[in-house]
């Protein structure tokens, strides 16, 4: 499984995010991986599973098939994303 979170830096939630990430860090020892969807992948991953609310985290299978999505500023905790990171 594959854990993303689409995100813009510089943003009223940014900060909330980054708090969020090292958290998330702190308690697991991983991220899930972050990407801007401005370019790059984060570009593609946005077109594809049309995100348009930022930010969002998508708990992906192996096949790239959405599990679980989460949009907007509430993120949600830790342990209810974590489930989706145990394999890696």
């Amino acid at each position: 499984m594959r854990v993303v979170m689409i995100w813009r830096d510089n943003e009223d939630y940014s900060r909330t995010v980054r708090d969020w990430l090292h958290d998330f860090e702190h308690r697991l020892g991983k991220m899930p991986e972050s990407f801007s969807p401005d370019e790059g992948e984060g570009l593609s991953l946005a077109k594809v599973y049309d995100i348009v609310e930022y930010p969002t985290i998508l708990a992906l299978d192996d096949n790239g098939k959405v599990l679980q999505m989460w949009r907007g500023a509430m993120l949600p905790q830790v342990n209810e994303v974590s489930y989706y990171m145990l394999d890696q």
